[in-house]
Formats: structure tokens, C-alpha cells, sequence
């Protein structure tokens, strides 16, 4: 039987090696929109980037409002959606700062500045997603 995840577990679950996220967002004729998105926790927040002329970045300015899906396709399966809104910045200190602990996250440490600097610079942006709403389910199978 599906177990539901604490604050604490659902945090770990999602920080979890290199899973990456699904993200859910509204086109402007009110249809789905979902990429797969590289991100880290600061807190309950979700950060990640994008470019500014990305379908998503547009979706975000226009409604902020966004879902996370994260999953372990595993028996006996499990998945995390937070839910919230979304802030963007083009700040490019805080965007290197956070690209940088993305890339470590996802291309290791040896590369994260390389990472940090490319998705620093104009036309990028960091967005930070604050979580209003989480549901995560454990043991799917069991």
C-alpha cells in the first residue's frame, strides 16, 4: 500500500542523485506545456533555469502558477509533485550562483563551474518555484 511522504522525505527524494523533474505549466490557450527540467532545493523551493525565450519561461511570465513531477520508475515506484508559483530573475550573480550547484548536481563537481558560467549569462534566467502544495507517495506496488 502507498505511503505519503513526510516534509523530510519528500526533500531527499527529489535530491536524490540526478533525478530530473517534469515541469507542468499552461500554454496561453489554456493546453499543458511539460519539459524535463534540471533542478536543486533551497529549502522547500525548486530552482532551476531556463531561457528567456523558452516556451516555459514564457508560460511562467504569463502565470506563474507551475507543477514538479519527479519519479523513481523502480518497483515498488514512487513520486513526488510539488506545487507553487514561480518567480524569475536574470539577477546574474544569484543565476550563476544556483546554475553552478545545478550543474555540480547533475554533471558533477568537476564541471559545475562550466555549468554555472554558460547559464549565467543574458538571455538566461533562474526561476525559483515556491512550493505551496506537495504530494509524494512511497511504495506505490507494495
Amino acid at each position: 500500500m502507498a505511503k505519503s511522504m513526510t516534509d523530510g522525505q519528500w526533500q531527499r527524494f527529489v535530491s536524490y542523485g540526478t533525478r530530473t523533474g517534469k515541469l507542468a505549466t499552461t500554454r496561453a490557450d489554456g493546453s499543458p506545456h511539460v519539459v524535463p527540467v534540471w533542478f536543486v532545493l533551497d529549502g522547500d523551493d525548486v530552482l532551476f533555469n531556463t531561457g528567456k525565450t523558452s516556451v516555459k519561461a514564457g508560460n511562467l511570465a504569463r502565470d506563474r502558477r507551475a507543477v514538479l513531477c519527479v519519479d523513481d520508475e523502480n518497483p515498488p515506484y514512487a513520486f513526488v509533485t510539488p506545487r507553487g508559483r514561480a518567480t524569475i530573475t536574470e539577477d546574474p550573480a544569484e543565476t550563476r550562483l544556483w546554475a553552478t550547484r545545478i550543474g555540480e548536481r547533475y554533471m558533477g563537481a568537476d564541471r559545475s563551474r562550466e555549468f554555472g558560467a554558460r547559464n549565467a549569462v543574458p538571455g538566461e534566467l533562474l526561476v525559483r518555484l515556491t512550493v505551496e502544495k506537495v504530494l509524494g507517495y512511497t511504495g506505490i506496488t507494495d
